[in-house]
């Protein structure tokens, strides 16, 4: 076990660790200010705001020797008795220097900036740098370029830290950007005919310390002041990767990734960052409608919910089909609601949306085919139930291409509930044809498609942002968040709908109900205690998606 010492406070760095300066500051609660580090790059040293005092602990005597020439903590290796001073008067006034320096050449444009509130350059200036300005005061105006689709550049704001450059070449691996130009005339470029269009350009914007790379999608709409901070998880596949979504006013305004070394590291991929615009879709069901002869009438919900219980109860056999956009205690609520009408009720998956294949980057970040969150919750939910039932384990034998096999045999269930969640809601209508005949049919869906011209009850879904719960991703981890926005008025949400349907008192929430799974089934076992930030390993063989698939491409959302 080695001890690194950090202004005075010993460290201790485990055996297999390897640390540097700036991260065995921040273990000792010491900030150490840098712009070109990342954890998830390679290092460079070139900003030189991390310099500091270094050098070594005799370990006999205790006597410190530093080296005469101050570090870049970020390139320096915490070893046993390596000792880092952090706070001296030659590091704050090196700090200063570089801070001055920056400034020297950088617009005074923080106004209309995006990064203005969260900008490494303004924290740093009011935490190291000097009183008073020295130099005139340049144009308060950048020059911008357009770098691709997703990202433009403000050319005078960059301070040439070099990460979007390095996350180009060594995590998207398709090194569109390039350092152009040399000394004070050096900048930021896209190399000739290369746009920045891969498919995690968006990180780059996250990964500029200053306002110089800014989000096309996010420019000017909003002061990240206004904005409010969720953690979730992003439905956009089954990797889940770990986000923050910034709102204001019951409006989502941008996605960014959250550090999770176990599911995304620092990343998400384009895909996902942009895929939150159905949400405040103008199209959205937003109340429930109830078939009364040929037409449709609008209910409240009041009304609703005792005509589903009354419809529900009259049932002679209920079939659910669950949506694998839906929370794990969304599907197990949903699986209960069933199976107290029904004990012998049949819980099928729904389909699960696939587009092309799997794609991996150097680094092992991955952007899967699933385009679902959580097949493999859901699908525990499922075994649970079904083999509590005494029925089938395999996942092809409650899957949704079993289900529409046995209605074209001829099976008639007396009621079927088919809930929803996902952004594409397009039910080919040939496999709505072969639900008409269902005496009760019952779908929830966030748009029209031609399953609800069938149904008898259409309910309006919920978006991602809207659940509280928890997703299961392709390995087996399990996630938990909260609600990020209010769902639009009319629409009540998947929890707490399925919640007062079965009576239950109280407020719907979601880690009173997943206790309530993992006291039940051992596959949820590892969820009785807390759930951490970064997730839970529930352990198990990750299963690949079934390869049936029905004859037509089909949805249940």
């Amino acid at each position: 076990m080695a001890i690194v010492v950090v202004d005075g406070v010993e460290v201790e760095i485990g055996d297999g660790e390897r640390l540097n300066g700036v991260q065995a500051a921040r273990r000792a609660g010491i900030e150490i200010p840098h712009y070109c580090w990342h954890p998830g790059l390679s290092v460079v040293a070139s900003c030189r705001m991390c310099l500091v005092e270094s050098g070594k602990r005799d370990p006999a005597t205790g006597q410190v020797t530093l080296l005469p020439k101050l570090v870049p903590a970020c390139q320096t290796p915490a070893t046993d008795g390596t000792v880092f001073v952090t706070q001296s008067d030659t590091v704050r006034q090196a700090r200063a220097m570089v801070e001055e320096d920056l400034l020297i050449r950088h617009p005074i444009d923080c106004p209309i900036c995006d990064k203005a509130g969260e900008c490494s350059l303004q924290d740093y200036h009011f935490r190291y740098g000097r009183a008073e300005r020295r130099a005139d005061l340049r144009p308060f105006t950048s020059r911008r370029r357009t770098l691709g689709d997703t990202v433009s550049l403000f050319v005078d704001r960059c301070v040439m830290c070099s990460r979007c450059v390095r996350f180009c070449r060594e995590v998207a691996g398709t090194s569109e950007l390039m350092v152009a130009h040399r000394g004070a005339h050096e900048e930021i470029d896209v190399f000739p005919g290369f746009p920045l269009a891969n498919r995690l350009s968006g990180n780059v914007v996250d990964l500029c310390p200053v306002g110089a790379l800014a989000d096309r999608d996010f420019l000017y709409q909003q002061r990240v002041w206004f904005m409010r901070s969720h953690k979730h998880v992003c439905a956009g596949c089954s990797t889940g990767c770990s986000i923050r979504i910034d709102t204001n006013q019951d409006r989502i305004h941008r996605l960014k990734p959250r550090a999770n070394a176990a599911v995304n590291q620092w990343w998400m991929c384009d895909e996902g960052r942009y895929a939150f615009k159905h949400v405040h879709d103008a199209s959205r069901i937003v109340e429930p409608r109830a078939r009364v002869g040929n037409r449709w009438e609008a209910r409240d919900w009041p009304s609703i919910l005792d005509a589903l219980r009354g419809r529900l109860a009259d049932a002679p056999s209920i079939t659910v089909v669950l949506s694998p956009h839906q929370t794990v205690e969304e599907a197990y609520l949903l699986a209960a609601l069933a199976r107290r009408h029904d004990p012998s009720a049949r819980i099928v998956v729904g389909e699960t949306p696939m587009r092309g294949a799997d794609e991996s980057f150097p680094t092992g970040f991955t952007i899967r085919a699933e385009k679902c969150p959580n097949r493999r919750g859901v699908e525990r939910i499922a075994e649970g139930w079904n083999e509590a039932a005494g029925g089938s384990e395999s996942s092809d034998d409650f899957g949704w291409s079993a289900f529409l096999a046995e209605l074209d045999r001829g099976a008639r269930p007396g009621a079927v509930w088919i809930a929803g969640g996902g952004p594409d809601g397009a039910v080919d209508p040939e496999t709505a044809l072969r639900l008409r005949r269902t005496p009760l049919l019952i779908v929830q869906s966030l748009f029209h498609n031609p399953l609800c011209d069938q149904a008898d009850f259409v309910l309006p879904a919920t978006a991602f942002a809207e659940r509280e719960g928890s997703y299961v991703n392709a390995t087996d981890r399990l996630q938990s968040f909260a609600w990020a926005l209010r769902p639009p008025i009319g629409v009540e949400p998947d929890g707490p709908l399925y919640w007062k349907l079965l009576d239950r008192s109280g407020l719907y929430r979601g880690p009173v109900v997943l206790k309530e799974i993992a006291e039940r089934w051992e596959s949820f076992a590892a969820a009785r205690g807390s759930i951490p930030e970064t997730g839970l390993d529930l352990g198990g063989a990750v299963r690949p998606q079934s390869t049936r698939r029905p004859a037509a491409p089909v949805s249940t959302t």
